[in-house]
């Protein structure tokens, strides 16, 4: 059964980061990745929310559910590491090394953050 909440909490989770996706680009047609970025961020947080809140938890499987359900399903490593390397290939160089070393700075800061709003 868990198999089955996990999976649908990581629909959920890519839904919302496609709801994210089409909102941006459709109010600021552009290339730059700010719907990933804050996707990975709010998932970040969310799992650092969860976690905390969730540790020591006798429900293990809501823990699975959410942080590894809809947090994975939100978030997006993959998507962090290809879009700065199409950057790169058009030759934003720039661009693309600054969303390499900020993207996990967000994404660390968004997990202390939600672990602090838990506490």
């Amino acid at each position: 059964m868990t198999l089955f909440w996990v999976t649908l909490a990581g629909a959920l989770g890519c839904v919302v980061r496609y709801v994210m996706e089409y909102a941006v680009r459709r109010h600021h047609p552009t290339r730059r990745p700010w719907a990933t970025v804050g996707a990975n961020a709010l998932g970040s947080g969310i799992a650092g929310w969860a976690a905390y809140r969730l540790i020591g938890s006798a429900d293990v499987q809501l823990r699975t559910i959410m942080l590894t359900g809809f947090c994975g399903g939100l978030t997006t490593f993959s998507s962090a590491l290809a879009i700065p390397a199409l950057l790169q290939r058009e030759h934003h160089w720039g661009y693309a090394a600054a969303l390499v070393v900020t993207t996990p700075l967000f994404c660390a800061g968004a997990f202390v953050l939600g672990m602090s709003l838990a506490h």
